[in-house]
């Protein structure tokens, strides 16, 4: 049964290796199920999230995720929309990790929601004059965009294309996938921009607070240019792990280098707006509300300005450059250290416009507010990454989500015997024959 679901022309492990790994992966799986149970029964008392971090370890989870699942809206634009075709040997993983991540990241709000149940209230009683009803909107729209992005990778199963209909509708909807596309990446430049906004309007956090462009804030734009730039990356980073475990090659070079490409350029862009950005309100903003740069990351060593040095510099310049160099993004290392490192920075960017923006004083009689989340809180942020995981696998062992892999990886067949060496073994088979003479068997042998 098993092997009947694999693709055709592909191997695959064993199976007991396969369910090993689900029941290891599963098992942390089962210990953040237990701990959400907890969150929803006993109450988000049992997290250590208080007055001064209300958004904590889960939000910046949530943000993180929703960034580095922006691989799938910016890969597809460029596929569908702006013509990218190369790109369409990668596009399967990407639309994958962005469902793994945008449902990661609804998960987690039903979490800290604390009562899932009610959760159709945002939209049935909406705060029109919120971000996060903006945001709620088109993040869960985007979810079902790449739910339907997903639906014809899973009716290309061996077995389920067999069937006429499911054949038929998933070449129908591969047909018509410029328009979902062109929908998720405006529904995620929304969402993407909203939750850099909700920092950015907060005029009593200083930290967080950004000039306007009409009604948006800098941070809105920021947001989105980071999950444009970072998100390639983190697809780029997930799938050297899936060649480096499977041990085989997965996706071409130049597919792989095309997209570094383009996410090394949009990294540079993005920072150097950064730059601008953190120079602005350090120089302008700040001092206008009664603060200096050094307000911000003196006083605490966690927050010390080294944060802001390895956002800007090492996760940012450094990667740039080396991914807009043809000889850096092709250098084995120099790729693997140049998707890593986005990944950690826009990780940081949202730590810190999460966190490090609740911590910092405001008042004169504040102190800074340190905080440590709850085993609670760390297992049910493990949670969607042992269910991503859990995903991934099944997804690469029964759909066809690399379409050059048997291209890549061919398997060898044993070698046919020659006519030349066949024709000798009948010949000599024949002379064999002929040389034995008709004996009289000896009674002993009868």
């Amino acid at each position: 049964m098993d092997s009947a679901l694999i693709p055709e022309g592909v191997k695959r492990a064993p199976i007991w290796q396969f369910l090993l790994a689900i029941a290891v992966v599963g098992a942390v799986l089962l210990w953040g199920v237990y701990a959400m149970l907890l969150c929803w029964i006993q109450g988000l008392n049992v997290t250590n999230m208080n007055d001064n971090y209300g958004f904590a370890l889960w939000i910046w989870a949530d943000l993180a995720v929703i960034a580095l699942g922006g691989g799938a809206f910016f890969s597809g634009f460029l596929k569908y929309i702006v013509g990218k075709d190369e790109l369409k040997n990668i596009i399967n993983y990407a639309v994958l990790i962005g469902f793994i991540c945008y449902s990661s990241a609804l998960l987690i709000l039903g979490i800290d929601v604390g009562q899932p149940l009610r959760g159709w209230f945002i939209f049935w009683h909406a705060n029109v004059h919120s971000m996060l009803t903006e945001v709620a909107f088109c993040l869960s729209c985007y979810f079902g965009v790449l739910t339907i992005e997903f639906i014809p990778l899973i009716l290309e199963n061996r077995q389920l294309d067999r069937v006429r209909f499911f054949h038929h509708l998933s070449h129908n909807m591969h047909g018509i996938m410029a328009i979902f596309a062109a929908t998720g990446a405006f529904l995620s430049f929304f969402h993407q921009g909203s939750l850099g906004g909700v920092a950015g309007v907060l005029f009593g956090r200083p930290f967080g607070f950004r000039e306007h462009v009409l009604v948006w804030p800098w941070t809105f734009f920021l947001f989105t240019w980071s999950a444009a730039a970072c998100g390639p990356c983190f697809t780029i980073l997930v799938t050297k792990i899936t060649e480096t475990i499977a041990r085989k090659k997965l996706v071409k070079d130049n597919v792989i280098y095309l997209l570094a490409k383009i996410s090394g350029w949009m990294l540079l862009t993005y920072i150097i707006a950064k730059t601008i950005d953190t120079w602005y309100w350090a120089t302008t903003t700040a001092p206008s509300m009664g603060f200096t740069l050094m307000d911000f990351y003196t006083g605490n060593s966690f927050y010390g300005i080294w944060i802001l040095i390895l956002e800007i510099v090492i996760c940012g310049y450094l990667p740039a450059l080396i991914l807009i160099s043809k000889k850096g993004r092709e250098h084995p290392v120099g790729l693997w250290v140049a998707v890593i490192l986005p990944v950690i920075g826009v990780s940081l960017n949202r730590w810190v416009m999460v966190l490090q923006v609740l911590a910092i004083p405001v008042m004169p009689f504040d102190h800074w507010a340190l905080y440590l989340p709850s085993w609670q809180e760390v297992a049910t942020t493990l949670l969607p990454v042992c269910y991503g995981i859990i995903l991934v696998l099944i997804c690469y062992r029964y759909l066809p989500i690399f379409p050059q892999e048997r291209e890549l990886n061919p398997i060898e067949e044993p070698p046919a015997p020659s006519e030349d060496v066949a024709g000798a073994a009948e010949d000599e088979g024949e002379e064999a024959e002929v040389e034995a003479p008709d004996q009289p068997m000896e009674p002993a042998q009868a």
